[in-house]
């Protein structure tokens, strides 16, 4: 399937009443959920809010899953490193699949670190989101969702 990524320079508050219902296959799909929780952050502009929440979310989203209490990488780390991690991506048997689980755990440590808890100890004046960083944080975050669908809880 190839996917055509066009941008549109049209505000979201102004798209969202202009666009078709996303259709089987459609990239929007993925993202539906995420924006749909965020969709009144967006259509006020609120970047800074829309991705500061969304980011908060991944974070509580694990703690569901897994059943663990804490937060960033002390979270992931409890959750999805160590021999006996408590969520799997998969059954952990190849090098890859252990790969897959220790680069998955990193990018969400990623996400905390360079997203998350900047947002959360600085004004939003200090840290200015635009639309497009924010789009691409929020898609960042779905794909966690979506992966964090297909987790697997251990012990």
């Amino acid at each position: 399937m190839s996917v055509k990524m066009v941008r549109s320079r049209t505000p979201l508050k102004q798209q969202h009443s202009i666009l078709p219902e996303p259709a089987p296959g459609d990239l929007r799909l993925h993202l539906k959920a995420v924006l749909c929780m965020r969709r009144a952050e967006l259509l006020d502009e609120n970047y800074f809010h829309a991705v500061f929440e969304a980011t908060k979310g991944g974070a509580e989203r694990i703690r569901q899953l897994s059943g663990l209490s804490g937060d960033g990488a002390d979270l992931v780390n409890k959750a999805f490193t160590g021999q006996q991690p408590v969520l799997t991506l998969g059954p952990l048997t190849t090098d890859s699949e252990k790969s897959e689980q220790k680069g998955f755990a990193n990018l969400l440590i990623g996400l905390f670190g360079a997203v998350r808890n900047p947002l959360a100890h600085s004004p939003k004046k200090n840290w200015p989101m635009s639309e497009l960083d924010a789009l691409d944080i929020l898609t960042l975050v779905s794909l966690i969702h979506r992966k964090l669908d297909g987790t697997q809880k251990k012990i």
